[in-house]
């Protein structure tokens, strides 16, 4: 375990913005982990790899707990694998990882950042994919009743899940996943993926294939970190895409318009909020400071360079009052806000 004083937090976030912690506690271990939160002064954050997170310019005044645990055990069960993975383990290298093993079920989420702890929280998805379809168990440390446990039922939903609705109550120790021995993709559910491997949707394409074709979208669209490129530096797609109701829909279909829009298992219909927000008159590079939309996707929000915190919510608040003045659809960040509200 180490611990520091006075941590500039803008180093530990991948928009590069947040205030001193007044102490980091970093934990490699899950002991280490129980015992920094069991001690930790309070208000507490719980920092994995800083890729979802919206710090305040003031920082945090109590305990930062970074996660930094590492390790991986595989059990066979029939055709599958059951893989548990420490939460302070990178996702990009384990997708990485287990394209090259042939266990399939991870690869459309290839060059999405962070750590392995976050997966579940968020429920992460993209390209028709999301951890839901492939966690069996979750390690966890329940700071209520000071107990760790292993949790089965997750009540995952669109980016959320238990562990995100109920916070800070649970912090994630590992993730169990379930993946099938393959040489092939599982069922490719999104067009665009699918049209770029010359495919129909619903068809399947050798892992390593689906791997690169997700990370050479995921660049055209500034979503994998680089250093050099300005337009990478964001928390990913800082909104959700809106569920809409059949009330809600005809609403919006009212005011004229006829978004794209997704049908979901239970009735809703998902909107893409990069349509709104250009259509909003938010177009791809929006925004004269040193925060705005990123050149290459409305969804990602970049420092240019120079930014505090402040001048990200004043550019976030703009877009969200924006979408709801033209299309009456409230926005909801992704990111987990720290000591800010939008």
């Amino acid at each position: 375990m180490e611990t520091r004083t006075d941590v500039a937090l803008s180093a530990y976030t991948t928009l590069g913005l947040g205030g001193p912690a007044a102490l980091m506690v970093t934990a490699y271990d899950e002991a280490e982990i129980v015992d920094a939160l069991r001690s930790a002064i309070a208000p507490v954050l719980v920092l994995g790899g800083g890729s979802n997170l919206v710090v305040a310019d003031d920082g945090v005044p109590g305990t930062v707990v970074r996660i930094a645990s590492q390790g991986r055990s595989a059990t066979a069960d029939g055709d599958d694998v059951l893989l548990e993975v420490a939460a302070g383990e990178d996702w990009d290298a384990l997708v990485a990882q287990c394209v090259a093993d042939g266990l399939a079920g991870v690869e459309c989420l290839a060059g999405i950042p962070g750590l392995v702890g976050a997966t579940p929280v968020q429920n992460v998805g993209a390209y028709g994919q999301d951890v839901s379809q492939s966690v069996a168990a979750v390690r966890v440390y329940d700071r209520d009743a000071d107990t760790v446990r292993t949790m089965t039922d997750c009540g995952f939903s669109y980016r959320t899940s238990l562990f995100k609705a109920q916070a800070p109550r649970w912090v994630v120790l590992s993730v169990t996943y379930r993946l099938a021995r393959s040489a092939m993709s599982r069922p490719l559910r999104y067009a665009e993926l699918a049209r770029a491997l010359g495919l129909e949707t619903g068809g399947v394409a050798p892992l390593p294939d689906v791997r690169d074709a997700v990370l050479s979208l995921r660049r055209s669209k500034g979503m994998v970190l680089d250093p050099a490129d300005p337009d990478t530096r964001s928390a990913g797609s800082f909104f959700t895409n809106p569920l809409l109701d059949p009330d809600q829909l005809t609403a919006l279909r009212a005011r004229d318009v006829d978004p794209p829009s997704y049908p979901e298992a239970d009735g809703r219909v998902k909107v893409p909020a990069a349509w709104l927000i250009e259509n909003a008159g938010f177009a791809k590079g929006y925004g004269a400071g040193p925060v705005g939309i990123s050149t290459k996707h409305a969804l990602a929000l970049v420092n240019r360079g120079g930014a505090r915190t402040e001048d990200l919510l004043v550019v976030a608040r703009a877009i969200r009052d924006g979408v709801r003045d033209t299309f009456g659809v409230e926005l909801v960040p992704e990111p987990v806000l720290v000591g800010v509200t939008l």
